[in-house]
C-alpha cells in the first residue's frame, strides 16, 4: 500500500539521509505541535487528501514536506486512539519519495 507522511521541511535533510525515525525528532516540533513523539512510531496517512489535512493543520511554525512511502503493509498500521495511524518501525530513506516540498499551511510553496 502507498502511504504519506507530513513533516517540517527543516527535517528534510535528516529524513533523506536516515529515513523516518521518531527517535531523530528534534529540529522541529511535530505537525500537531508536540515537541516530542506522540508514539513510538511513524504516523502515516492512507490517502493523499488526509496528508493535505495535516499540511493545513501544520503547527510546526514553518513550511512542511509531504513524503510518499510505497510498500506499507496495511495490517502494520496502528490506531493511536484518535483515528490517526502509525507504524512501529522506522522507514528507511530508500523507501521514501519527496512528493511535495516546502508547503505553507495553505498548501502552496
Amino acid at each position: 500500500m502507498r502511504a504519506y507522511h507530513v513533516s517540517s521541511s527543516l527535517n528534510r535533510a535528516s529524513i533523506a539521509e536516515h529515513g523516518l525515525d521518531w527517535e531523530r525528532m528534534g529540529l522541529a516540533c511535530g505537525i500537531a505541535g508536540s515537541p516530542t513523539p506522540e508514539a513510538e512510531g511513524v504516523f502515516l496517512c492512507r490517502e493523499e487528501v488526509e496528508a493535505d489535512w495535516f499540511v493545513r493543520l501544520n503547527n510546526t511554525g514553518g513550511p512542511v514536506d509531504v513524503w510518499m512511502i510505497d510498500g506499507i503493509e496495511p495490517e502494520s498500521l496502528i490506531d493511536n486512539g484518535s483515528g490517526f495511524e502509525y507504524v512501529r518501525h522506522k522507514i528507511p530513506a530508500a523507501s521514501l519519495t519527496l512528493l511535495r516540498g516546502s508547503l505553507d499551511d495553505d498548501g502552496t510553496h
